[in-house]
This record gives C-alpha cells, structure tokens and sequence, in this order.
C-alpha cells in the first residue's frame, strides 16, 4: 500500500512539472509581445526597456522558466503586469468566489446524481429510467452556455425569480455571494448530474444482474438491504473518478458559466488576463488549476485504493 501511495506522489509531481513546462511554452506562445501589449498606444523604446527589465522579459526563454519555476515552488506566484501588484492577491478573492460555487453546486449536484442514477438503474427501460436518461442526454449534448442563457430566459427574464447575472463586489462576503448565484448553481448541477448519473446507472444495473446479487435475492434479502447494503457502495467505487474529475471540473472549467453570469471567479479573471496580456497572472492561474485536477485526481486513486483491497492487491503484484 505504502509503495502504491509513493508511486502516485512521485507520477503526480512528474506530471505537475511536465504541465508546469506546458503552461510556460503555451503563454510564450500567445500571439503578441507582452510589454507591447499592455503598454498599447503609449510605449516607448524608454517604457517597453524598462517594463521589460521589471518583469524579466529580457532574459532568456529557459532562465526565465526556471525563475519562474524556483518561484512556484518557494510560494511565490510573480507579479502582475496589469495590477502591478503580486499575483496571490489578484488570485485570492476571485479563487475563493469560484470554491463558493463550486462547493454550493457539489453539495446540491452529487447527491442528486447518485439518486437519480440509483433510481434509473432499478427502473431499467421502464418511464422513470427513460425521464432520467433523456434528460441527462441533452444535459451532456448542451453546451453550458446555452444551458445557461435558457435559464436566464426563463427564471430571470419570464419569472423575474433571480437576478440573471452577479452583481456584488469581487470581496463581496460569501452571504452576499449567496442570493445572486441560484442561477449558475443550478446550471452547473444541470450539466454535472447529467454526467455522473449515467456512470452511476450503469453501474446499478451491472451489480443489480450479478451472481452475488442474485444470490442474496434467492436468500430473501429485503430489496432495500440488497440496494444499499450491497448495490450501491460496490456501484460507487466505479463512479469516485468521475466525481473527483468533475468537483476539479467545477473549480477549473466554469470560465464560460463564471463570463454569462458575470461572476467574479477564477475562470473570468483568467479570460480577462489573456485579454490583457498579463502573462504572468495567466501562468498562476493555470498553474493551480492544473494542481488542483491532480490533487483530486490523487484523491480519488487513493480513495478508490482503500475501499477496494482486491484493487491494492492486484497493483501490488
């Protein structure tokens, strides 16, 4: 078990320095130069010479990598270009913003996703099943944005029972954030129910035709006790990947949702530094996405790890 853990935290740390370089090579590669473009209309050879020798600019590709990279790993993300003011406090309150959906929509979606798997999965072909598994279609055909400008049509626009986009301040307090992200919230649990019911489903009817199962039925065993005794924790173990993937999914890639809504997350900020050529702001920011997909990720092989030892057998050989 102790090697399998190693071997993971060894591929994870491999695999964050190889994202690390991608990021790095991805924004040197974005079109335009970075002084040229922030300083637009009013550069001058004086301004451009000394806005680059601020930021390093001048130095080469691979020096500058790897300050950059010795930054990373004593905490320090750099310094805006825009902002001119570091990175962690540019980042700070928009992360938190986006951790606030992302937990609010988590704790409203999952459960949600795993009862209405649970219940397709023992309604198999019958209307319960074809509701759920309909509907989880065009949430995953979909693409948010139009899920989303649905939802604004209709709960904002038509009803009048939310405001359509966010209208607080970036530190606004979380109570504030609260009443003006129904909209997103649901939103999102549109699209990541549809994605994990269907894994969870499947997985329902795999256990409920099984050997064991079976058995259990022909033994009497209450369907109730067979469901959630049996059924359900050996469907999940499948499933824990998909949901780790997706809770990374709700903090990294609602940058379209974040922009319809207007909400002040992490994803918006960083469509709004590409725009503004704050290459070093593009960088932290991609750079602790990437963390955070690996560290769920990790989480869930480990996870997946501990509650099935027939899995650490079979990886140990």
């Amino acid at each position: 078990m102790i090697i399998l853990v190693g071997r993971r935290f060894v591929l994870a740390i491999i695999t964050l320095f190889i994202i690390s370089l991608i990021v790095f090579l991805g924004v040197e590669a974005l079109p335009g130069d970075a002084a040229t473009s922030y300083l637009g209309q009013s550069a001058t050879p004086e301004s451009l010479s000394a806005l680059r020798q601020e930021f390093g600019l001048n130095a080469p590709m691979h020096e500058r990598y790897l300050n950059w990279l010795g930054g990373l790993l004593r905490g320090d993300l750099g310094k805006s270009m825009v902002r001119r003011i570091p990175v962690s406090e540019v980042i700070g309150y928009q992360f938190r913003n986006t951790i606030v959906l992302a937990v609010a929509a988590a704790l409203v979606g999952i459960p949600l996703a795993i009862f209405l798997g649970v219940i397709a999965g023992l309604t198999r072909d019958k209307w319960p099943d074809i509701f759920v598994s309909t509907s989880s279609i065009v949430g995953m055909t979909l693409p948010g944005f139009v899920t989303a400008t649905i939802l604004i049509f209709i709960f904002a626009i038509s009803l009048e029972w939310f405001p359509a986009i966010t209208m607080v301040p970036t530190d606004a307090s979380v109570d504030e954030l609260l009443p003006n992200i129904v909209l997103p919230i649901i939103t999102l649990t549109f699209i990541m129910v549809a994605h994990i019911l269907r894994l969870v489903r499947t997985n329902m009817i795999d256990v409920m035709t099984s050997d064991y199962v079976q058995m259990a039925r022909l033994k009497g065993v209450p369907k109730r006790r067979i469901v959630f005794k049996h059924a359900l924790p050996n469907a999940m173990l499948p499933t824990i990947n998909v949901v780790a993937l997706t809770l990374a999914w709700l903090i990294g890639g609602v940058a379209v949702i974040e922009t319809v809504f207007n909400y002040p997350g992490i994803g918006k900020l960083m469509i709004n530094a590409i725009t503004d050529r704050d290459f070093p702001t593009v960088q932290a920011i991609a750079i602790i996405l990437a963390i955070v997909y690996i560290a769920f990720n990790l989480g869930a092989d480990l996870l997946t790890l501990v509650l099935n030892p027939r899995l650490r057998t079979e990886r140990g050989h």
